[in-house]
């Protein structure tokens, strides 16, 4: 694991509305990442995994960027790593998209991820 990662706050980008299984899948499969990554040692935070049961249960649409984004902004102003998945759709999710740009403009390190291996590279 790299130095940038070890002991630190990573956030986990994973696509939800483009992954063509669907979002309650897109859910499933980020929480099999997510359990991945802690089992490694890591300390994760998954807006998917989080949000999607708040959504679900608490009758918020999951799709609504007024609410999930200036949520999703303060968690990744506390993550210390941004983890990209390269999952089906990662490369057309606009919230994807806004999480990379959002680190970039942080200068926080960005690492992309294959899911299978959990190989992280970084960009």
């Amino acid at each position: 694991m790299s130095d940038h990662i070890n002991g630190a706050l990573a956030y986990l980008a994973t696509p939800y509305t483009k992954y063509k299984p669907g979002i309650d899948q897109a859910f499933i499969d980020a929480a099999k990442l997510a359990a991945l990554l802690l089992r490694a040692g890591m300390k994760v935070y998954s807006p998917i995994v989080h949000c999607h049961t708040i959504a679900i249960h608490g009758q918020i649409d999951p799709l609504d960027h007024e609410i999930w984004i200036p949520f999703d902004e303060a968690m990744m102003t506390a993550a210390d790593v941004l983890l990209v998945a390269h999952m089906q759709g990662w490369q057309e999710s606009f919230g994807i998209a806004h999480e990379i740009k959002f680190f970039e403009d942080a200068g926080k390190p960005i690492f992309d991820l294959d899911p299978k291996t959990l190989v992280m590279t970084k960009r």
